[in-house]
């Protein structure tokens, strides 16, 4: 099987045993010792694992933190009444979940790597972004070019918030968060507002 077709599969895919013990392992040791010094050797040693275990699975300790990331992430919640309940939705899911001990910080981490490896920044574009981009234009009708720009600011913002502060975004700045970027995109001011509003 090809990477390409790796990819096609949705966010949340079934783990098996190891994958699972493994993924803990890994949010474990990027939460206890930061991003950096969770080496695969530390992550195989906490997941009770030969270090080949690791790497016949995964080549590289970016692969790993992306596929870990997906399967921490789940699949996008597209629930509400309009495109605006929709987007805020998506906006708290991400804020949330970047919110949970060690995956802000793995996702900062192997975002930071990608930007000066080009072959981890194709894994994560493909592995990581692809799945959630064609999820929401699909549920939104929008060209790809605008949906890219709506993961580009709302990840973009939290990943920002947790480099310059180590802590993630609180639930009163994803509001203000919500009430910035969802009537840009979601096509209807007034509900959008209500909807962050009504939340709080």
């Amino acid at each position: 099987m090809t990477r390409a077709t790796a990819s096609a599969r949705p966010p949340g895919r079934p783990r098996s045993g190891v994958n699972a013990v493994v993924f803990a392992a890994t949010l474990s040791a990027v939460h206890e010792l930061g991003y950096a010094r969770a080496t695969v050797d530390r992550i195989a040693a906490a997941a009770g694992v030969a270090k080949t275990t690791i790497y016949r699975r995964w080549p590289s300790k970016g692969e790993l933190v992306v596929d870990c990331l997906l399967d921490a992430f789940g699949p996008v919640p597209l629930e509400g009444a309009g495109r605006a309940e929709l987007m805020s939705s998506a906006v708290r899911w991400i804020a949330a979940k970047i919110s949970e001990p060690g995956v802000g910080d793995a996702f900062a981490g192997v975002f930071s790597d990608a930007v000066s490896d080009p072959a981890l920044r194709k894994v994560l574009s493909a592995r990581l972004q692809e799945p959630y981009r064609v999820a929401l234009r699909e549920a939104l009708g929008e060209p790809d070019g605008r949906v890219l720009f709506f993961i580009d600011v709302v990840v973009g913002t939290l990943l920002h918030r947790m480099g310059m502060t180590g802590e993630p975004m609180v639930e009163a700045d994803v509001a203000e968060l919500v009430e910035m970027v969802v009537p840009h995109f979601g096509g209807d001011a007034g509900t959008a507002e209500g909807v962050s509003r009504g939340s709080r």
